[in-house]
């Protein structure tokens, strides 16, 4: 990805304008959309660390977008609270569920615009299925190794709302094959999930999807969702991508994101393997099930962060 800007772009194209941010002292790009929030680019060193897709596309397999008021899946649209049953609209229709949020095809607003940093910010209005009020915003802030993002939610309205968090970036360690790196996640247990994909157990993970030492991403197919994850001293979950080389890249997840999806594809554009490594602070369907789901009560605001990084070897 060329970085031919600074600032945002505001051709009008199916993931709105474009919002190019610069460190030079460490040589960090990246890109933002104003669609679903979504991390297009991210260059460390001259190094991609995100595939790119076409400019007239919109973003595919939900690359890099922000999924609140949840992530991933709810059963069938539907989930229950205090007795009366709300329906979601149906957006994944080959499954029946409703999926990754409502925020996903929202043009943002730009708050705050810096050479290194932007905050956009987007309102969940309330709706069919969902009859709350969020003000939401991300920051995403170029450090000199690559990018920090910060969420925050605000419950604006009367009543205490049910919200989960995640976002679903597409990594990559540009001039490698992705299929020749190295994953490594620290999950201990597995969600077992149906023909809808919505999780029926938690299993301690087993050789075919145990990542703690490492897995050769051409060698596993995943679209597996991880707990058990383990927080280092300084209280970060961390995900890592090592090249041959040993260059590696590192997902870290800040407190209260504590599941993460891992999903390797063969459809993302002009790649033949893609892998997405998703921080997420609930399961599929927590709106039903309540796992890792966060009550927020009217004026509560929620911070959430996690951030990309390249290392050396």
């Amino acid at each position: 990805m060329t970085f031919a800007s600074q600032g945002h772009d505001v051709r009008r194209g199916p993931t709105g304008e474009q919002f190019v941010l610069r460190n030079d002292d460490g040589g960090v790009g990246a890109q933002i959309t104003q669609v679903g929030a979504a991390l297009r680019a991210l260059t460390v060193g001259g190094v991609e660390l995100v595939p790119p897709y076409p400019a007239d596309a919109p973003s595919p397999a939900a690359s890099g977008v922000v999924l609140v008021p949840w992530p991933n899946r709810v059963r069938d649209g539907a989930w229950t609270q205090d007795g009366k049953t709300r329906r979601l609209a149906i957006t994944e229709p080959a499954l029946n569920n409703a999926s990754h949020g409502l925020l996903r095809f929202t043009a943002y607003t730009a708050t705050d615009v810096a050479s290194d940093r932007v905050t956009l910010a987007a309102d969940v209005y309330p709706q069919t299925g969902y009859p709350f009020h969020l003000a939401t915003r991300v920051t995403y802030a170029l450090t000199d190794t690559g990018v920090a993002i910060t969420h925050e939610v605000e419950n604006v309205g009367a009543d205490v709302a049910p919200v989960a968090v995640g976002t679903h970036p597409y990594l990559m360690i540009g001039g490698v094959p992705t299929r020749d790196l190295v994953l490594r996640s620290s999950g201990t247990h597995r969600f077992v999930v149906d023909q809808q994909l919505i999780p029926t157990d938690e299993v301690p993970v087993s050789p075919g999807n145990d990542l703690r030492e490492g897995r050769r991403l051409g060698d596993i197919t995943l679209d597996t969702a991880y707990s058990g994850l383990r927080r280092d001293a300084d209280g970060l979950i961390r995900h890592s991508l090592t090249a041959p080389d040993g260059r590696s890249l590192v997902l870290w997840q800040g407190a209260g994101f504590e599941f993460a999806q891992i999903f390797t594809t063969d459809r993302y554009p002009g790649q033949s393997l893609a892998v997405a490594i998703e921080p997420m602070t609930a399961p599929a369907d927590a709106l039903n099930s309540g796992r890792g789901l966060r009550r927020l009560a009217p004026n509560e605001k929620w911070t959430l962060e996690w951030g990309v990084e390249l290392t050396s070897s």
